[in-house]
């Protein structure tokens, strides 16, 4: 997970077992960095061969703890997952926001998003699995609605910018701002999906150079 947002959570001074040695002479993380170092393996396992079906047993297993301890910083696996998409909705409109306010041309700006949409996948091969929904066929339905509404989002933010793009003149006024954002994500989206499919083997910006120019302009 790539941010500089992953700050442990402040430690519980109630929770008797922070900072308390485990059996084995290692110090127990604290509420917070146990939290991150779950999301962090889960993220991690979800880029491995099969980790469209990574199990509590396993990355319980993969972090040498029981379940009962996942289940003390998470309720469910399903809220595991909220966790990462949270991550994920953190990252890549806090970068959207930052594009929109730093360029002013939108055209430009709709290559820089898609640079960084395909950016984020290839930084982070395990959330592309759960932003195809690979990861969350077994999982509670609410998390593929949050994926969905996540991707109704990105597709919103590049209407918007090629709405800009046509008022100031960079694009003629017969372009339909509807059809092109929903053209471009689906770009987005058939990349994140050749990345996962292909093992992470095919970098999702491959080829993007020609390929943007015909999508944008």
């Amino acid at each position: 997970m790539h941010t500089d947002a992953d700050t442990p959570e402040p430690a519980d001074a109630s929770d008797p077992s922070v900072g308390e040695p485990t059996p084995r002479g290692r110090v127990r993380p604290k509420p917070g960095e146990r939290r991150l170092q779950i999301l962090q393996t889960l993220a991690q396992m979800l880029q491995e061969p099969g980790g469209d079906r990574v199990t509590t047993a396993a990355l319980a297993g993969r972090l040498e703890v029981s379940e009962a301890a996942l289940y003390r910083h998470f309720a469910s696996k399903a809220q595991m997952f909220e966790g990462l998409i949270g991550f994920i909705e953190q990252s890549v409109f806090g970068l959207i926001n930052q594009i929109v306010a730093q360029e002013p041309d939108p055209l430009k700006q709709l290559r820089s998003i898609v640079l960084m949409l395909l950016g984020f996948a290839e930084r982070n091969p395990g959330m592309t699995r759960v932003l195809i929904g690979d990861a969350l066929v077994t999982e509670d339905a609410r998390l593929q609605s949050r994926i969905n509404q996540l991707h109704d989002r990105i597709e919103a933010s590049i209407k918007q910018c090629f709405r800009n793009a046509i008022e100031q003149g960079r694009l003629p006024p017969e372009n339909d701002p509807g059809a092109r954002a929903n053209l471009l994500l689906s770009f987005v989206l058939g990349r994140w999906l050749r990345f996962a499919k292909t093992g992470f083997k095919r970098p999702p910006a491959e080829g993007l150079d020609k390929q943007v120019v015909l999508l944008i302009t």
